[in-house]
């Protein structure tokens, strides 16, 4: 089964305009800007790690794999690896420290690291309590647990007219009930309304919440949930990595242009 989806998440009803006016602020607003991603070391997440920091962002990489990130770090020794489960608890303040204390600060936060719950994926009923927990714990609890966590720096980056940007990687089988998807895609929707709630929270204090769907993508993840997909109609990672780019230099253009002006924090979104 091969699962289409929207480029991006229609949740987001501003973004069509930000992404109409992407060419009224033609500069690239990256070389100033501090970027953390999670699941950062293979996939979209390593993808979007060489976009940013090809548009001169400083990043920093989250991922559970200790040889993974050090793999990565030495390929990009730009990058800033941190070691560390989203999903647990206790790896949150460890993480949110290392990226405040290699980046300095913070201005967009992607929450990329997923998880499909069982693999291959089963029927709901057949799902173990364990793989729908751990879905939950990785794709919807780590993201609100990070995120509170980094939430006054992205606020400061955005109160110092810097711009501040949550991205919540996001996924139609969040929106559509497609069979064997279960643990996934509940864990999706949720995280796609905790989206839409906290930018609705949010906007005063001038932090743009974003939940975009990729699209269908040649990743390990793909993979595993489609083993028998054709990997030619797949979109590459980087070209969804690009995209991403683009809807969030949109998004931190339009907050520099206004940074002069109370339009930063009385702005309305949606």
């Amino acid at each position: 089964m091969n699962i289409h989806h929207k480029a991006v998440d229609s949740s987001l009803s501003a973004l069509t305009p930000l992404l109409a006016t992407a060419d009224d602020h033609p500069f690239n607003p990256f070389p100033r800007s501090r970027v953390a991603i999670t699941g950062g070391t293979s996939g979209l997440g390593l993808a979007l790690v060489r976009e940013l920091l090809n548009r001169g962002a400083k990043v920093a990489l989250v991922a559970r794999g200790r040889d993974r990130v050090e793999c990565v770090v030495q390929e990009l020794p730009d990058a800033h690896g941190i070691v560390g489960d989203v999903s647990r608890k206790d790896d949150i303040h460890p993480i949110a420290m290392q990226i405040l204390g290699a980046l300095g600060g913070l201005d967009v936060l992607i929450n990329n690291a997923s998880d499909l719950g069982p693999a291959p994926l089963k029927l709901l009923a057949d799902t173990e309590c364990e793989d729908f927990e751990r879905a939950l714990a990785t794709n919807v609890l780590g993201p609100f647990r990070l995120t509170k966590a980094l939430l006054g720096s992205l606020a400061a980056s955005a109160r110092e007219g810097r711009g501040a940007v949550l991205v919540n990687v996001s996924s139609d089988a969040g929106a559509n009930a497609y069979p064997r998807w279960g643990a996934y895609g509940a864990s999706k929707a949720a995280l796609l309304h905790l989206s839409r709630i906290w930018d609705e929270e949010l906007s005063l204090e001038g932090v743009r919440v974003l939940s975009i769907d990729p699209g269908d993508m040649d990743t390990p993840l793909h993979a595993a949930a489609v083993p028998d997909a054709d990997r030619s109609t797949l979109k590459c990672p980087e070209v969804a990595a690009r995209e991403f780019a683009d809807t969030v230099a949109a998004v931190l253009s339009r907050r520099a242009s206004n940074s002069d002006s109370e339009a930063i924090v009385q702005e309305e979104i949606g």
